[in-house]
């Protein structure tokens, strides 16, 4: 069986697919306060993400690291509405590049990027190390979810 990551169409087709996404974060109400300015490295830090989490390469853990993503989402209080929006700008993103045909593509994105939202939340308001979530490592995202 193919690998998201393949199914997608490779890091190519993510970086696109991250662009649009942060297009739409920058520029939404809602999010505008978790995404003030366009960092230079951003999209390419998403789509390292992205790529591996979906089986590609594992070029975030080796050049950024996990601790990187722990101390990017330290202290940004997320609230419930803003994870809500941006898992709902994540998956539009995937579906306005026409990757979302297949139901088991949209529902492993989905719950990925829920989880993501989820983890980046309960980091965003740990106020001590034992506070945040448990994961240290880019999770492995299968067909069926978190491997």
């Amino acid at each position: 069986m193919t690998s998201l990551y393949e199914h997608a169409g490779g890091e190519e087709v993510l970086h696109r697919v991250e662009e649009a996404f942060y297009d739409k974060v920058l520029a939404d109400p809602v999010l505008k306060t978790q995404f003030a300015e366009r960092l230079p490295d951003h999209v390419d830090h998403l789509t390292w993400f992205t790529a591996e989490s979906f089986g590609g390469p594992d070029r975030f853990t080796k050049q950024l690291g996990f601790d990187h993503i722990i101390a990017v989402h330290r202290n940004l209080a997320i609230t419930d509405e803003q994870r809500r929006r941006f898992v709902e700008l994540y998956v539009e993103a995937f579906e306005e590049a026409g990757l979302m045909d297949n139901d088991a593509f949209r529902a492993a994105v989905r719950s990925h990027a829920e989880f993501g939202s989820e983890v980046a939340q309960q980091n965003s308001h740990a106020k001590t190390d034992e506070e945040l979530h448990p994961i240290r490592e880019v999770p492995r995202w299968t067909w069926d979810g978190d491997d």
